[in-house]
C-alpha cells in the first residue's frame, strides 16, 4: 500500500503544470495589453487577466523600474515562471524525476 503523498504526486505535477502554465498566458496577455494603454483593466473580461498578475507586477515594479517608458515587468514574470517551470514539472524537473522514480519502483 503507496502513502497517501506517494498515490498524490501526479496530481501535484499535473496542478503545479497547470497553475504554471495558466500564469504564464496571463502575463503574456499583460505583455500584447501593454500595447494598448486605453485598455481600461478593470472593465469587460479584463479583471480576469489584470487582477491575478497586478500583485506580482507591482511588487515587481519596485524593484525594476520601465526601460524607455516601457513597463517590463511582465517579461520579467514570463522568464521567472518559465524557469520555475521548467526546474520543477519540466522534462528533467524535480517533480518530474520523483515521479519517473516512484513508477519504476512499482
Amino acid at each position: 500500500m503507496k502513502p497517501l503523498l506517494i498515490k498524490a504526486i501526479p496530481g501535484i505535477h499535473l496542478g503545479i503544470g497547470l497553475g504554471l502554465a495558466s500564469l504564464t498566458i496571463a502575463f503574456l496577455l499583460r505583455i500584447i495589453l501593454s500595447w494598448y494603454p486605453k485598455i481600461n483593466l478593470n472593465q469587460g473580461l479584463w479583471p480576469l487577466i489584470s487582477w491575478p498578475t497586478e500583485p506580482f507586477l507591482a511588487l515587481t515594479r519596485k524593484i525594476v523600474p520601465p526601460i524607455g517608458g516601457v513597463d517590463v515587468t511582465p517579461v520579467v514574470w514570463v522568464g521567472l515562471i518559465s524557469l520555475f517551470r521548467e526546474l520543477i514539472v519540466g522534462q528533467q524537473g524535480l517533480l518530474t524525476q520523483v515521479l519517473m522514480k516512484i513508477e519504476t519502483l512499482s
